[in-house]
């Protein structure tokens, strides 16, 4: 759940990147009953990536639009929205913003640290990057990047934990990012 804008120190290099809105999602899973996983998502995901892939740093925003939730269902929409749940009346944002960026031998993206807030509470997030790619877009031929990534948090430790442990306490996070060069 999870990227907006950031700087870095000091690197002069640094490639600032914005995200596609057609092609960036933040998604969640969690055992339903033990009858099935659920896989919902946001649609409304402002992320800015700042990288300096020669240096390996860089660092990552996200800001996530509660509201914009979609679960296929307005019904169970409304109740993930409520009090309840994400309390998106008081609690309208779901920010990420990262600590560490992890790169691999190939100046790949490896995994990214972070600080994910979700009704105002804070704690650190680890994600795993599954997919990393830096290029020029072949249809819009401007240098651009993207990323799938997942993690895991517990939902009770963000005020989410309603009917825990009948519907999962576990959350898988999961993030498909793609962003163009400014």
């Amino acid at each position: 759940m999870l990227l907006c804008c950031a700087s870095l120190t000091g690197a002069i290099a640094a490639d600032i990147y914005d995200r596609d809105p057609d092609h960036t999602f933040a998604f969640f899973e969690f055992n339903h009953l033990g009858f099935s996983t659920q896989r919902e998502r946001f649609d409304k995901v402002d992320a800015t990536v700042t990288l300096d892939l020669p240096n390996q740093t860089g660092a990552v925003e996200v800001t996530i639009d509660v509201r914009s939730i979609s679960t296929g269902s307005a019904i169970f929409n409304q109740v993930l929205l409520s009090e309840s749940f994400f309390d998106a009346e008081k609690f309208p944002v779901v920010t990420f913003k990262s600590t560490r960026l992890h790169f691999g031998k190939l100046d790949d993206v490896t995994s990214v640290d972070g600080n994910l807030t979700i009704k105002g509470i804070t704690l650190p997030v680890s994600l795993t990057v599954t997919n990393f790619k830096c290029a020029i877009h072949p249809m819009l031929r401007k240098q651009a990047c993207g990323l799938n990534a997942t993690g895991k948090i517990r939902r009770s430790e963000f005020n989410l934990g309603r009917f825990a442990p009948l519907i999962s306490d576990q959350i898988t996070l999961l993030v498909a990012m793609e962003a163009l060069k400014r």
